[in-house]
């Protein structure tokens, strides 16, 4: 989050553009915001009334009422997570486009930047959610064993998943209307080019794009990351019965957060040069490291060799299966490319 927060000064210490620039700029970070604000006080209602009958039906059946504050903590996680991402992809749209008039390295650093604080404000906030309350339920809470803690626990990817629902269906819909209207107005009825400023549906059709891509694709991978990490400290304590199984997801959840930082560095682009080719390069580079970090945690961590019910585990199959869904992800990645991307040979049939 610290590396998130100097990002965010960077850019904002980057040129503004011209006062055209400025005012477009300036409009469509206004109307994004509005949009964000009025979807969050509305949800805040829905927050607090899940969270009332959680702690209810969870006291009723015995288990701990702290699983609402779990649900709460990951509802706002979620939250903030999609207002630090509108922050700054409303501040580096019109600070991109000033870059790209004189230079496509600066111009990919400060769009990479900005999208790079996105990601990060996701997988921080995640990672200090789930830490945070397993370090302060196990020393605080009243908790028979660990298993009743990480069902506690899973109260916060509820909230996150609770979140993501909305930002993402919401953002969505309010993105294709204005995409939709936009387009209808302009070039069918006013025959103005799409995406003129003359246009005021331009503007709500640009907020839209903010909303549905960064705040609701945010909460979206928010959800996602969070429920990855408890899902596999659940299974590792079904299926274990030991803390290294639980928090080990922890540990490789971090030491991705810190490739990724170093990953950044690895994105640059020369005048002429493929922005793509170099955003492939910082993927592909972090990846390897994460490789060696994952082998490094996993031998540290777990046993070479644990027998449970009849069935022999090792720390390289488990090691196995992070690669593989490290490659996995990749993968999609590398086919997506192919067949949506500039000049590969799909897209040109």
């Amino acid at each position: 989050m610290v590396y998130a927060f100097w990002k965010t000064s960077w850019i904002n210490n980057q040129d503004e553009g011209s006062d055209r620039m400025k005012q477009i700029g300036a409009s469509i970070a206004d109307g994004a915001m509005a949009f964000l604000k009025a979807e969050y006080r509305v949800l805040a209602i829905f927050v607090v009334i899940v969270a009332c009958l959680l702690a209810y039906a969870a006291s009723s059946q015995g288990d701990s009422w702290l699983v609402s504050i779990s649900f709460l903590s990951g509802a706002i996680a979620s939250a903030l997570a999609g207002y630090l991402g509108m922050r700054v992809a409303t501040k580096a749209n019109n600070r991109t486009t000033n870059a790209a008039q004189s230079s496509l390295a600066i111009a990919l650093n400060v769009a990479f930047t900005g999208g790079s604080v996105m990601g990060l404000s996701v997988v921080g906030l995640g990672v200090l959610g789930v830490t945070g309350l397993y370090v302060i339920y196990s020393q605080c809470g009243s908790f028979s064993d660990t298993q009743k803690l990480i069902q506690t626990i899973t109260g916060f990817s509820l909230g996150a998943s609770s979140i993501a629902l909305f930002a993402r269906v919401g953002g969505g819909i309010y993105t294709k209307a204005a995409d939709v209207g936009a387009d209808l107005v302009g070039k069918v009825e006013a025959g103005i080019p799409e995406d003129h400023p003359l246009n005021p549906a331009t503007i709500a059709d640009n907020v839209g794009d903010n909303v549905g891509d960064v705040a609701g694709m945010g909460a979206d991978l928010f959800e996602s990351y969070v429920g990855a990490i408890i899902g596999s400290m659940v299974l590792g304590w079904a299926i274990f019965g030991e803390l290294a199984y639980v928090t080990l997801p922890l540990y490789i959840a971090g030491a991705g957060i810190i490739v990724s930082i170093i990953g950044t560095f690895m994105v640059s682009v020369k005048e002429g040069g493929s922005p793509q080719k170099a955003l492939n390069i910082g993927e592909f580079g972090s990846s390897g490291i994460m490789v060696v970090a994952m082998y490094l945690l996993i031998n540290n961590f777990l046993p070479a060799e644990i027998i449970k019910d009849g069935i022999t585990y090792t720390a390289m199959g488990v090691f196995g299966a992070t690669v593989i869904g490290l490659i996995a992800g990749l993968g999609i990645g590398l086919i997506t490319e192919h067949y949506t991307g500039t000049g590969t040979k799909p897209v040109k049939s």
